[in-house]
C-alpha cells in the first residue's frame, strides 16, 4: 500500500512538473497586424500561459476575446503598453473574457467602442493596474463601462484607472466575493457602483471628478437580486461635478451631479472611515427605488444601513436634485451630510428597515412612497436610528488572487 501510494504520489507530481514545464509566454509587440497576432495568442494560449504585450501602441479595428481558463495577459505598464480602439468597426468590447483564474494587468485600454474590459461568468477574475479611458473626455457615445465584472465570482479590482464612462468606470454586476481597492474613477457618470452583487468589499479608492461617486444598487428583473454585504471604507469621495453624460433611459442617468455615495434598495451595506467633500447635491444619500417594477420578490427598500465615522467637509450647497434647491433653502442653506427618503413600508415587502446613521445632521424626507418628493415633509435630527447591525465580514478571495493584491 505504502509503495502504490508513493507511486500515485509520484506520478502526480510528474504531471504537475510536466504541466509547469509546458506553461509559455507568447510575446506579441505592437506593428502591422497587431489585431490578428494579438487575437492568435489569446486563442493559442494555454492554461499558465502569459500573454506578453511589449510596451507601444496597439492599433486595434476589433474587439478581442479570451476563453481559456488559467491565462495572465501582461503589458509593460498602463503607460506604457497602450490598447488603442480608436479604429474599432464593432460596437463590443475591448476585450471579453469568458474564462476562469485569468489575470489582466499591466495594460491600457483607449477609446473602446462598446466597454473596456468585461468577463461574464468568471470564477477568480483580477484585474490589476489597468488603465481605461476614453480620451475625448465625458461623453454620451463612449463606452458604457471600464472594467465590467458581471455574473462572476471571486472578482479583484486593484490599482486600476478608469476615465470617461458613460455608465460606470468600475462596474461590479450580479456577482459574489469581490474587492475593489487602491483604484480611481474619475470624469465617468458613476465611478464606481457595486449592483445586484454580494460580499464586496470598496475600500482605498479615490472617486472624483464624476457625476456620483460610489453607488450601492439592487434593481428588479435581472437573474441575480438581493444585493447585500457591501463595506465601503477608506475612500475619498470628493469634488463629484462632472455634469450626467449618460444616454437617456439609462438607471445612472437620474443620478444627480455631485452625489457623493448613493445606496439604493440594497441590504446590509456599512459606509465608514471614508472623507466625502466637494459633492455639491449630497454627502450620503439613502433612497428606494422610484420606478415601476412587476417582480413580487424585489425590495425597493434600502435597509440595514449603518453610516459611521466617516469625515464629512462641505457638500450639499446646490443639490441638483428635484426640489433640492427648495429643500436646501429650508434647510438653512445646504442639504445635511446624511439625507434619506425616508420610505418604511412597501406592498409586499415585510423586512423591517433599521438603519444606524451617526454622521449626521440626518434629514429623513419623509416621503410616504418611494419618489413622492412633492409630498417630502422633512425632519433633521442629529443622528437617525441605534439598531445594532453587525458589520459583514472581511471578503476573502482565494490565495493566488490574495498575493496578487498584496
Amino acid at each position: 500500500m505504502l509503495k502504490l501510494r508513493a507511486a500515485l504520489m509520484g506520478a502526480t507530481a510528474a504531471t504537475l512538473i510536466a504541466g509547469a514545464a509546458q506553461a509559455a509566454t507568447l510575446a506579441v509587440g505592437p506593428g502591422p497586424n497587431a489585431q490578428e497576432r494579438l487575437q492568435t495568442a489569446l486563442l493559442d494560449a494555454k492554461a499558465g500561459d502569459v500573454v506578453r504585450l511589449a510596451a507601444g501602441r496597439y492599433e486595434l479595428t476589433d474587439g478581442l476575446s479570451l476563453d481559456i481558463d488559467g491565462v495572465t495577459v501582461q503589458g509593460a505598464g498602463p503607460g506604457a503598453t497602450i490598447l488603442s480602439f480608436k479604429g474599432q468597426k464593432g460596437a463590443g468590447e475591448g476585450l471579453l473574457i469568458t474564462s476562469d483564474r485569468v489575470t489582466v494587468r499591466d495594460f491600457a485600454i483607449e477609446d473602446s467602442r462598446g466597454d473596456g474590459i468585461k468577463s461574464k461568468g468568471a470564477d477568480q477574475i483580477s484585474f490589476v493596474n489597468l488603465r481605461v479611458e476614453w480620451t475625448g473626455g465625458p461623453k454620451e457615445t463612449n463606452g458604457a463601462y471600464g472594467v465590467y465584472p458581471v455574473t462572476s465570482t471571486n472578482v479583484l479590482i486593484d490599482k486600476v484607472v478608469v476615465k470617461g464612462a458613460s455608465d460606470a468606470g468600475i462596474y461590479v454586476g450580479q456577482s459574489k466575493n469581490i474587492i475593489v481597492k487602491r483604484s480611481r474613477a474619475e470624469f465617468n457618470v458613476a465611478g464606481i457602483e457595486i449592483e445586484n452583487s454580494m460580499n464586496a468589499d470598496v475600500f482605498d479608492n479615490v472617486a472624483t471628478h464624476n457625476t456620483g461617486g460610489i453607488l450601492i444598487f439592487d434593481l428588479p428583473g435581472l437573474p441575480q437580486m438581493g444585493g447585500h454585504s457591501t463595506r465601503v471604507f477608506r475612500n475619498k469621495v470628493v469634488d463629484n461635478d462632472t455634469p450626467n453624460f449618460a444616454p437617456k433611459g439609462n438607471i445612472v442617468a437620474g443620478v444627480p451631479m455631485g452625489t457623493g455615495i448613493m445606496v439604493m434598495a440594497n441590504r446590509n451595506v456599512h459606509l465608514f472611515d471614508n472623507e466625502i467633500s466637494g459633492n455639491q447635491s449630497t454627502a450620503v444619500t439613502l433612497v428606494a427605488y422610484r420606478f415601476k417594477f412587476d417582480d413580487k420578490t424585489y425590495n425597493p427598500l434600502p435597509r440595514d444601513i449603518v453610516v459611521r465615522d466617516n469625515k464629512i467637509g462641505r457638500n450639499g450647497w446646490d443639490p441638483k436634485f428635484d426640489g433640492g434647491a427648495m429643500l436646501a433653502k429650508a434647510m438653512g442653506g445646504s442639504v445635511p451630510p446624511v439625507m434619506w427618503d425616508g420610505v418604511t413600508t412597501f406592498p409586499g415587502t415585510t423586512e423591517p428597515v433599521r438603519l444606524r446613521l451617526s454622521d449626521g445632521p440626518v434629514a429623513n424626507l419623509r416621503l410616504p412612497a418611494p419618489g413622492a418628493m412633492d409630498k417630502a415633509n422633512p425632519e433633521v435630527t442629529a443622528t437617525y436610528g441605534d439598531a445594532v447591525l453587525p458589520e459583514p465580514k472581511a471578503v476573502v478571495l482565494p490565495a493566488a488572487q490574495a498575493a496578487l493584491g498584496a
